[in-house]
């Protein structure tokens, strides 16, 4: 084997190598953007958790009349 065909296989083999670490990282890149459009699809909004929130302090306030009423009573 000649040394042209030797560093031609060796040129071969080093950029397949590289091709293949930067397809890796590609398809990473790829799957992060698909994860961080649902994550923004799915985040909840201000107003939504305003909402909740005060629907959550009602159950609240309900539970501590319960809870003052049966002290009353004792």
């Amino acid at each position: 084997m000649e040394m042209t065909d030797l560093w031609s296989s060796v040129l071969t083999l080093g950029v397949g190598f590289i091709g293949f670490v930067l397809r890796g990282y590609v398809v990473e890149m790829q799957r992060l953007q698909i994860l961080l459009n649902r994550t923004r699809e799915e985040y909840v909004t201000k107003v939504e958790s305003t909402q909740v929130l005060s629907q959550i302090m009602g159950k609240f306030d309900r539970i501590e009349q319960k809870i003052d009423r049966l002290v009353e009573r004792r």
